[in-house]
């Protein structure tokens, strides 16, 4: 080994270093989709904890809430309970098979227009661009010494960026109890250990990645961009640049002739407003989110030197290979993986439909006293103890009527109930409540014929007829 190999070896280092990027600011269909979409994403983030819906007295007055103290999920209509859990199973597999549909039409519309990091990223570059400036402004301020002008500014920014960043802290404490009292208890300072927590946990999470991590969150962090080819076809919209019409590249002078060379001049537009950074030309890249403001900045220099647009493109590989050959471009939306992703999601829809509009308003848990299994009472028969939870999951009172089937002659009688033992008894329980009961189920000695029997416990809402049976053993001596 020579003596410059260790010296060589010494200044290579394992990861590429960390570049800022400054986008610059650009106009066009893209951009303006962005912007608009970014307000009614944060609109309906801060305001939808507002709406109300009535669900009677007592009950949360908030149309979306996850009331945590009350262990409910609360969406308008619907209420979720702890034990139905699965219906936030089925919601995540509908979002994820969404995404999957999304990226197989529009490639990575989710990530350059709707995805959290995209809309706070563009909200604090934007408030960096109000106090700065432009792309060239907040380069040659990062690289200038640090004087009072710097320090202002600078100062401005992440004030700014800590403005955001507690507005989207307590934009989420907002959905975990009522949004007028919890906001009215934070500006009092009279709110609890854990939305202070709740909130420096979520706000601090926006300032580190919108504000400092931005595009490392998408090449890194995020395994979506990790996976995203293999949901992509032919037919997938992507962001494309025409190698074929804009090769080979050079600046272009004014008045120049474009005859036999590119359209592309090389000014560079589309590198500047990428949000991760990347050169399109070099073809679908890991970083590209998208967004299509290449595409905007593109098309602004075409317009500039009277060139046709869309040398950068939000199209499908198909199409440009067919424009390529002169022919006519066609979309196709309707397609095999398509038709599959339709398929699935039509299925979970139709299956989430149906669960919550068959879903019972009771549960019944029943469980054996095991301490003693059985007693054997003076007359002979047996006797067995059970605890009998009723979950009454509507807000009103029910009464419901309890009878035994299975054994002959068994006999029931709820603890505390002066009517004592008989074929059926009536039980009160509250509305929105679980009820547990002590249950005694008393046997003729005749009717037993192993250790284990079994019975079931048919309890009956007496206003509506609906009924829960409930399997269970009966424990005897045996024969």
């Amino acid at each position: 080994m020579t003596k410059a190999e260790p010296q060589a070896n010494k200044s290579q280092g394992l990861y590429a270093e960390t570049v800022t990027i400054h986008p610059r600011k650009v106009k066009g269909t893209f951009r303006s989709i962005k912007w608009w979409l970014m307000v009614v994403l944060l609109g309906v983030y801060h305001l939808a904890p507002f709406i109300r819906w009535d669900r009677g007295p007592g009950a949360p007055s908030q149309a979306i809430l996850a009331d945590m103290a009350g262990r409910r999920g609360y969406f308008f209509f619907i209420e979720i309970w702890p034990q139905e859990v699965y219906y936030v199973t089925g919601l995540l597999l509908f979002a994820a098979i969404a995404l999957f549909f999304m990226s197989a039409l529009a490639g990575r519309v989710w990530c350059g227009f709707l995805c959290w990091q995209t809309v706070y990223t563009d909200l604090f570059v934007f408030v960096e661009r109000l106090v700065v400036g432009d792309r060239n402004a907040r380069i040659m301020l990062d690289r200038a010494p640090w004087n009072a002008n710097k320090l202002l500014k600078k100062g401005l920014v992440q004030a700014g960026w800590l403005v955001i960043s507690l507005a989207c802290g307590i934009g989420f404490t907002l959905y975990f109890d009522d949004a007028f009292a919890t906001l009215r208890e934070i500006f009092t300072l009279e709110a609890s250990m854990g939305t202070w927590s709740a909130i420096a946990i979520v706000g601090g999470c926006c300032y580190l990645l919108a504000g400092f991590a931005r595009e490392q969150v998408c090449l890194y962090m995020c395994p979506y961009s990790r996976f995203q080819s293999a949901m992509f076809d032919e037919h997938s919209l992507i962001i494309s640049y025409e190698a074929w019409r804009g090769e080979p590249r050079a600046p272009a002078r004014k008045g120049q002739s474009f005859e036999g060379r590119g359209h592309c001049i090389d000014c560079k537009m589309c590198v500047t407003a990428c949000p991760t950074g990347i050169d399109i030309r070099e073809g679908l890249q890991m970083g590209c989110i998208g967004c299509g403001l290449c595409i905007d900045a593109c098309n602004t220099m075409m317009d500039r030197v009277g060139l046709p647009r869309n040398l950068i493109s939000y199209d499908s590989s198909a199409n440009l290979a067919a424009r390529e050959k002169g022919e006519s471009p066609h979309t196709r939306l309707i397609r095999p993986r398509t038709i599959v992703y339709t398929a699935i999601l039509s299925a979970v829809a139709v299956l989430m439909v149906f669960a919550l509009s068959t879903r019972h308003t009771v549960e019944v848990n029943v469980l054996h006293e095991r301490s003693p299994l059985f007693v054997q009472l003076s007359d002979g028969s047996i006797r067995n103890g059970y605890t009998y939870k009723v979950l009454n999951m509507v807000r009103k009172d029910r009464t419901f009527s309890l009878s035994v089937t299975g054994i002959p002659g068994a006999s029931i009688q709820v603890v505390g109930d002066e009517a004592g033992k008989s074929t059926q008894t009536e039980m009160q329980v509250p509305g929105d409540d679980v009820t547990a009961f002590r249950l005694y189920v008393t046997v003729p000695e005749a009717s037993i014929q192993s250790a284990k029997t079994p019975l079931t416990m048919v309890l009956t809402d007496t206003a509506d007829g609906h009924v829960v049976r409930s399997e269970t053993l009966f424990a005897g001596p045996g024969r």
